[in-house]
């Protein structure tokens, strides 16, 4: 394929992140190897935020252990925390130059031995919120052309995009999962209030306040007491007739 063509298959592959079944980590992998190719560099590799703030290695193109290492070390320092932090591209960064290290001389050090000479780090963000970092690595000596620094943000972008996407349906499915869930639970409540009430010849309301007051001293979930009363597992002898 062109490159274009290849550029083309990654933004197609982002579209199926519509689907529920979407595999995020396989296709972030497929993202990093593709982007591997279209940007002629030797590795590239997805970095999140987690929910305390760190970066961590969500995918790479390459599962080297001194790539790994690499990744980990950004944790504290590297061109993805200061990329991430200003939310600005760092570019054609010379691991040997001690000038353009210097925010992060440990990590340098540590991609010199494994071989490297440049890296680049790209914000993945979507209007303010920047979630994370696509960091690039070449173990030859050149820079990113304008277009190909355009080519690599637009990758990160997709990458992005197919993340917040991800979450989105995650959270939607949570949300219906919560809903049915409250739905199942209404019913099993009419249901051992309708028992109670019947049991008792009083009212639902009289029924569902005895069941309440129940709950509340006993320190029971309403719709778990239901359940027990429905299931046959609490004598209603027990609970206070109003």
């Amino acid at each position: 394929m062109t490159r274009e063509e290849r550029l083309l298959a990654a933004v197609i592959d982002a579209v199926d992140t519509l689907v529920d079944d979407f595999d995020l980590i396989d296709f972030l992998h497929t993202l990093c190897d593709r982007s591997a190719e279209l940007l002629d560099v030797s590795a590239v590799g997805v970095m999140l935020e987690d929910p305390g703030g760190a970066l961590q290695l969500i995918a790479a193109s390459d599962e080297h252990t001194r790539l790994l290492e690499l990744f980990a070390l950004q944790h504290e320092q590297g061109p993805c925390v200061e990329c991430r932090k200003s939310g600005r591209a760092r570019l054609n960064i010379d691991l040997l130059s001690p000038v353009q290290t210097a925010p992060f001389p440990v990590f340098a050090g540590r991609a010199r031995d494994a071989g490297f000479r440049v890296t680049h780090a790209l914000p993945m963000r979507l209007r303010d919120a920047v979630i994370g970092a696509m960091n690039l690595f070449d173990t030859r000596t050149q820079d990113l052309s304008a277009a190909d620094a355009r080519v690599a943000q637009s990758l990160a972008d997709v990458a992005t995009i197919a993340i917040l996407q991800h979450r989105t349906i995650a959270h939607a499915n949570q949300q219906r999962a919560q809903m049915h869930a409250a739905l199942t639970s209404r019913i099993v409540i009419e249901q051992a209030k309708g028992i109670l009430a019947e049991r008792w010849g009083v009212g639902v309301d009289e029924a569902f306040d005895a069941l309440r007051r129940y709950a509340r001293s006993h320190q029971l979930g309403l719709s778990l007491l239901c359940r027990r009363l429905i299931d046959g597992q609490l004598d209603t002898e027990v609970i206070q007739h109003p």
